[in-house]
């Protein structure tokens, strides 16, 4: 069985009293290590000691069980807590790092005349800025440079880091370390087709493209508009993704004429991120904001733009989002976000940090979704032969995901699995238990097919799936054809947003964390896609590898396709 993870090895402590700091200097313990450099970069050779880098520490939360337990129990249909989401304060009591933590963390520092920085509401991530020589020195480490082969990019980082013995159980991980992030890090970008195309009179809804009108007929999405202005949807851009208004307006006019074309959206800024209006337009945040706007009729949007300010390192901003909605009040219902890694690029440490902050997410109401990439199959860095997981899709924590991977699918009359949708299974996370009836069906079916090219008991993805395929978005004033389940993300981010908003007008709280309703009963109200494939070639000499679509839940298509009206239906309104 073909394991990433085990390039990385993750030294998980349990929790000890902190111990005189006298013998922290010379009694350290291997905390992360990784046996080889990546595939794709290089060592360029020692970094300098005076270079200044910022680590980022993780502290240990002080029930990071509590918060897992009370994610799975509200979103349970089958729990006497469903859909009884956390406050902010009640999050944060499970997280935050216990006093004897911040103590240890901060003797340790002191020791070496450094003071970080709190980046998280809980207070679980701290901010330190050091040259190289104390951050060698902290970590009983040396850094060096490594560059990425394919960009030249180059990066500070280590094979290995130790912490003082005195620490254990008090720090999860510290980064950037051993994870080397792709620089390209957005898989789920769409595939675009850069020629204009003019509107035709439609035969049929889909006939001439995906448009809000196709989706709407397919999925039974309504045209009445919301009611309900304390439902938020989220929308996930980064830089160099804007939303022009000019061009939402044009699109409204053109696709949906019922609507007001001035309808617009809000901007909120992350590490330093603006909406440029002046700047050129590469495609994502149209399509984002288009097909959220112009399908969740009325529901507010907020376009959650993360600039390139980072503060959590590898993770690009994600972290960074998470933790800004974290220290809402009230964070958005729901969340679309089209980007992700490649699964094996980041350490299992860092990927399951991130997890832990899309479970508080969840727990507190917000549906987190996930488009699931464009790489098909995908292919393991290095290898000709196996298959690669995207991240963070694939988002468990530990026993429940908490995330929703939306996959795409093509054509319509019927639907089929898009080629390029991406799905698998984890290599790091193992398979949920609400997916263990509907994913080993689907395994047992497959037999030894693609046996050894993945890890069969690892979280299977997508979850679901929607239309990815020849969307029309509007820029430049003119219309363009775009595909990716970039695209599949925002389209069922909209029904869930217009889902919520009934919820809320018969008094009852958001969907939240959906899969285990979805696995147990939601799935009765999605269309089965029991065709296409998302094989793709690793290598010149090899033959196109990867799944089919087929009857119940496959790694193409996940359960199938949302339509409204049945859901309506199965949540009693």
């Amino acid at each position: 069985m073909f394991f990433v993870s085990s390039l990385l090895v993750f030294a998980s402590f349990g929790s000890a009293p902190a111990s005189s700091l006298a013998a922290a200097s010379t009694a350290f313990s291997v905390h992360e290590l990784r046996q080889s450099i990546p595939y794709g970069f290089t060592k360029v050779g020692p970094a300098a000691p005076e270079t200044n880098i910022t680590l980022r520490i993780a502290l240990a939360q002080s029930d990071p069980n509590g918060i897992i337990d009370a994610l799975y129990s509200v979103s349970d249909p089958e729990s006497v807590s469903y859909g009884q989401h956390l406050t902010k304060n009640e999050v944060n009591r499970f997280v935050a790092p216990s006093d004897e933590t911040v103590q240890a963390v901060d003797a340790w520092l002191g020791e070496h005349g450094l003071t970080a920085k709190r980046l998280s509401p809980a207070g679980d991530w701290l901010s330190l800025e050091v040259s190289v020589s104390q951050a060698s020195s902290l970590l009983d480490t040396n850094f060096s440079v490594f560059r990425h082969t394919e960009t030249r990019t180059e990066s500070v980082r280590t094979l290995a880091y130790s912490l003082p013995q005195s620490l254990r159980g008090h720090i999860d991980l510290v980064h950037p370390t051993v994870s080397f992030a792709v620089p390209t890090m957005r898989t789920a970008g769409p595939t675009i087709q850069k020629a204009g195309i003019s509107r035709r009179d439609l035969n049929a809804a889909c006939g001439n493209g995906t448009i809000p009108a196709c989706l709407q007929e397919l999925y039974q999405i309504p045209l009445a508009p919301a009611t309900q202005k304390d439902n938020n949807l989220g929308v996930t851009g980064f830089f160099g993704n804007s939303a022009h208004f000019a061009w939402l307006e044009s699109f409204l006019k053109a696709e949906r004429p019922d609507m007001d074309p001035t309808t617009n959206f809000t901007v909120v800024g992350i590490d330093g991120g603006t909406n440029d209006q002046d700047g050129p337009s590469v495609s994502e945040g149209e399509l984002d904001i288009q097909y959220t706007v112009g399908l969740a009729t009325n529901v507010p949007v907020t376009y959650y733009f993360v600039g390139i300010d980072n503060q959590d390192g590898d993770l690009s901003g994600f972290l960074d989002e998470a933790n800004f909605l974290l220290g809402l009040d009230k964070p958005p219902q729901v969340l679309t976000t089209s980007y992700g890694f490649q699964e094996s690029t980041l350490s299992f440490a860092l990927t399951d940090k991130l997890c832990q902050a899309y479970a508080q997410l969840g727990a507190r109401g917000t549906t987190i979704l996930f488009a699931s990439g464009d790489s098909g199959v995908g292919c393991a860095p290095g290898s000709s032969s196996n298959f690669e997981p995207t991240f963070p899709s694939n988002c468990p924590l530990q026993v429940p995901a908490d995330v929703t991977s939306v996959g795409g699918t093509q054509s319509f009359s019927p639907e089929q699995g898009w080629v390029g949708s991406s799905g698998g299974f984890s290599n790091y996370y193992a398979r949920p238990s609400y997916q263990d009836g509907a994913v080993s069906a689907y395994l047992n079916a497959l037999g030894d097919t693609n046996k050894g090219r993945f890890n069969a008991s690892g979280r299977a993805f997508p979850d679901i799936a929607a239309k990815a395929d020849d969307f029309r978005i509007f820029e430049v004033d003119q219309l363009f054809s775009i595909q990716g389940t970039s695209a599949a993300s925002p389209t069922v981010a909209s029904i869930i947003a217009l889902l919520n908003d009934r919820l809320a007008s018969a008094g009852k709280p958001p969907l939240g964390f959906l899969n285990p309703w979805l696995y147990k009963e939601g799935f009765n109200a999605f269309t089965d896609i029991t065709t296409g494939n998302n094989s793709i070639k690793c290598s010149s000499n090899d033959t196109a590898r990867g799944f089919d679509a087929v009857k119940g839940w496959d790694p193409v298509t996940g359960l199938g396709t949302p339509r409204f009206d049945k859901l309506l239906e199965l949540l009693d309104l």
